[in-house]
């Protein structure tokens, strides 16, 4: 009976480890099919990006961007300097007004 005893432990260790096996596979399928769904989507989005960009010249874009960055820096201290000016007219203004 012992002999028994000990091969149904066995048995049941064993299911045990079957039924956690056959779980893990079943999360690492979920998984694959999570990335395999990410994946697509990702190579979707960048053909997108790919036929966006297509027919257009990357360094001519950049520079491009780099002189609209310069011409923004320009007109900011432009602003910087109208406001100064007003801020000494306003200035000026209230020293005539008292």
């Amino acid at each position: 009976m012992t002999e028994t005893t000990t091969m149904a432990t066995d048995l049941d260790l064993l299911a045990e480890r079957v039924e956690k096996a056959a779980a893990l596979v079943q999360r690492m399928r979920d998984d694959q099919q999570r990335l395999e769904r990410e994946r697509d989507e990702l190579a979707r989005k960048l053909r997108d990006a790919e036929s966006k960009l297509h027919g257009h010249d990357l360094t001519a874009m950049t520079s491009e961007l780099q002189a609209l960055r310069r011409e923004q820096r320009e007109w900011q201290g432009e602003r910087r300097t109208v406001a100064t000016r007003i801020e000494s007219l306003v200035r000026k203004l209230e020293k005539l007004e008292t």
